[in-house]
């Protein structure tokens, strides 16, 4: 058998699709870490986001035939961790009675760059991981993932004006979280 770690990703996934375990292995742990901070994001613990990652790489796993090698693995790989996560979260009925605003004030915008500002990627997920489930939820889609607010409506069974309003308040959460943090001004 080929070194698998000097696989190319076609060969990578045609072992996985006869469902050689070494190439699985491979597979997860060439995406797993990029994946588990993808987790992160949209869970409050790391246990929570473990749970998500181990049952994403099993629908991986069990959905690689449909793997067209259309677009990166990466971005399919990732597409099924978000699903997964999105999943979970509607089975907790989060935005269940969420309201739902049609006109949103688009002024608030929170203009700040992690990168510029020195924040790390871990200071910033931990953040993140304090946000309400459907706050989290939302901003993570659109902020993040850029996933239009009509995705997201039809993703999470809500309005486009509910993912709307999740998000503006999702921003203004985070802005006051910086701000009392010392993190921006």
């Amino acid at each position: 058998m080929q070194d698998l770690v000097h696989m190319t990703e076609d060969k990578l996934v045609e072992a996985c699709k006869r469902g050689q375990r070494q190439a699985q292995k491979e597979m997860y742990e060439r995406f797993a870490g990029k994946m588990m901070a993808v987790c992160l994001r949209y869970t409050r613990n790391r246990e929570e986001a473990e749970d998500i990652l181990q049952i994403g790489f099993v629908k991986v796993f069990t959905k690689i035939n449909s793997y067209n090698g259309i677009g990166s693995l990466e971005g399919w790989v990732r597409k099924v961790i978000v699903n997964t996560a999105l999943e979970s979260f509607r089975k907790k009925n989060v935005l269940n009675g969420a309201s739902d605003v049609t006109e949103i004030n688009q002024q608030g915008h929170v203009n700040w760059n992690p990168v510029e500002d020195e924040m790390n990627a871990k200071e910033l997920i931990k953040i993140i991981q304090k946000l309400p489930d459907g706050f989290r939820t939302v901003f993570n889609l659109y902020a993040i993932e850029g996933y239009s607010h009509m995705e997201i409506a039809k993703q999470l069974n809500i309005t486009e004006g509910t993912s709307k309003s999740q998000y503006s308040r999702a921003k203004e959460w985070l802005r006051k979280k910086l701000i009392k943090e010392h993190l921006v001004f």
